[in-house]
């Protein structure tokens, strides 16, 4: 969820930043992350933390899974200790533009705004990622929904499988 317009940041071209964390509700995120973990734990299922407990997945035939979609959710410290896993969807500069240039903003983009903006900001973050982060599946964006979808499925029950062993 964004803030709203009038409180993102501008940069010396005029570009909004919206690529940045402090354009985004992260607060509200964190909250509803942790509202759902506590509604599902009230209802008998472990979900305090990850689920790194063997114990705790061996003793039940329910286990709820939350798939937590967006960008820059890797470089915000306190959802850093929820996720299970991770995935990132790569895209190579051409076709990540394609995609941008058909989708419809409010407020629109500005022209140069993904050259000068949106791209450099992925770069920077992908990155980051590269350099800190640790357990990140690196998905291939250019591949259909499907296939998409069919990995990280199959890898989240690999993962749990793993841990009732």
């Amino acid at each position: 969820l964004f803030q709203p317009e009038s409180e993102v940041e501008t940069d010396e071209r005029g570009f909004k930043l919206y690529d940045v964390l402090d354009a985004l509700y992260m607060d509200k995120m964190v909250k509803s992350i942790h509202d759902w973990m506590e509604s599902t734990a009230s209802a008998g299922v472990v979900a305090e933390g990850p689920l790194s407990r063997r114990e705790d997945l061996k003793n039940t035939d329910d286990v709820y899974i939350l798939i937590v979609e967006g960008f820059l959710l890797y470089s915000y410290e306190p959802l850093n200790e929820v996720w299970n896993r991770r995935f990132f969807l790569t895209l190579p500069y051409e076709e990540c533009k394609r995609r941008r240039s058909t989708r419809v903003y409010q407020p629109a983009d500005t022209p140069g705004y993904f050259d000068g903006h949106v791209w450099p900001m992925y770069l920077k973050y992908k990155n980051e990622l590269e350099e800190n982060a640790s357990n990140i599946v690196y998905l291939d964006g250019t591949k259909s929904q499907d296939e998409l979808l069919s990995f990280v499925y199959c890898d989240i029950i690999q993962e749990l499988e793993k841990l009732k062993e």
